[in-house]
Order: structure tokens, then C-alpha cells, then sequence
């Protein structure tokens, strides 16, 4: 299946939670509160971070399509996109810079693995932000130069994630 392909499916059946890997539909798990909740905390708090830089940047919560080839697309939990805002009609994000996963017991091999190798096939993708709720850990990736990532782990403190040069509290994204 194609990615467009894959779109209009998912709007024919409601948009269930899914992504598109290898032309393969995975459906996901339903979620438990605790993630809903990290994903939520997550979208506002980079809302309040690109408000309080005064960027022309949009925080996108659950649901967004990110296009990682012609038959791969992954819905984030969360993201980040700047420049002209999209239409309300779309649902696809062809350039996020940001994007983010929160890590579940169905989706954290995908989340470390495919989704890590994937966004950042995204030229746009400049960070990859992983977030563990049950230790509250980011595990934030960046893009670094040609085929190297950079990877730190962050429990407190405030995150820089530059570009586009937005600054949050660690602990923001979890409440």
C-alpha cells in the first residue's frame, strides 16, 4: 500500500491509530491513560515553549501522518512544524522538525528502532524525542551531521532543541 493510499483508507475507516510500514498497515494497541496523558503534557508544553520564543511554529498533537517514503507514514504522538500554518483540512505534516513518541509496552521496539531509522529519513526531522513515562526520561535524538545521530538522555532540567530554538522544563512534558 501506498502512503496515499493508506491516507484514504484511513479516512474511510475513521482514522483508526495506525501506521503505514513497508506498505503494511500496523494497527496500534489502545492506549493506556498514563500515555494519553504524556502525550497531551507533551503537545502543550511545546505549544507554550514555541509561544514563549515567539516563533512561527505550530505544535501538532495525536494524529498527524509524517511521510517517511512512499509506502512507510507514522502518525506521532505529538510534533512540531514551522513556517505557513496548514490548512485544518490536512492530515498530513510534510515537514515537522520536531517529532515525538511516547514509549508503550506494544510500540517500544517500533518507537527505538524502525521510527528512530525513519524520521530522521525526513529531511525537515532536526529532533527525535522519545519520552519514557514510566521514568520519565526523554530520550532525545538529534540529526548531527550527514549519518550521525546524537543522542542524550535527559530526567530534569530544561531541553534545548535548537533548531528552531525552542527551550522547555524536562518535567513539563510529563505533566
Amino acid at each position: 500500500m501506498s502512503v496515499d493510499d493508506y491516507i484514504a483508507w484511513s479516512q474511510a475507516n475513521g482514522c483508526p491509530r495506525s501506521d503505514l510500514i513497508d506498505g503494511v498497515i500496523v494497527m496500534q494497541a489502545a492506549q493506556r491513560l498514563e500515555h494519553i496523558q504524556v502525550k497531551l503534557a507533551a503537545a502543550l508544553a511545546l505549544k507554550q515553549a514555541i509561544g514563549a520564543a515567539g516563533l512561527p511554529c505550530f505544535s501538532v498533537g495525536d494524529g498527524a501522518t509524517v511521510r517517511i517514503s512512499d509506502n512507510t507514514a507514522f502518525e506521532p504522538d505529538a510534533l512540531v512544524y514551522c513556517g505557513e500554518k496548514l490548512p485544518g483540512r490536512s492530515l498530513e505534516v510534510p515537514s515537522p522538525v520536531i517529532v515525538v513518541e511516547v514509549l508503550s509496552p506494544d510500540s517500544e521496539k517500533r518507537d527505538m528502532r524502525d521510527k528512530l531509522a525513519g524520521y530522521f529519513l525526513v529531511p525537515s526531522v532536526e529532533h527525535y524525542l522519545i519520552l519514557d513515562p514510566e521514568d520519565r526520561l526523554v530520550i532525545h535524538h538529534t540529526r548531527g551531521v550527514g549519518d550521525v545521530r546524537g543522542t542524550r538522555l535527559v530526567r530534569d532540567g530544561e531541553l534545548r532543541l535548537d533548531p528552531p530554538g525552542l527551550t522547555l522544563p524536562v518535567a513539563a512534558l510529563f505533566n
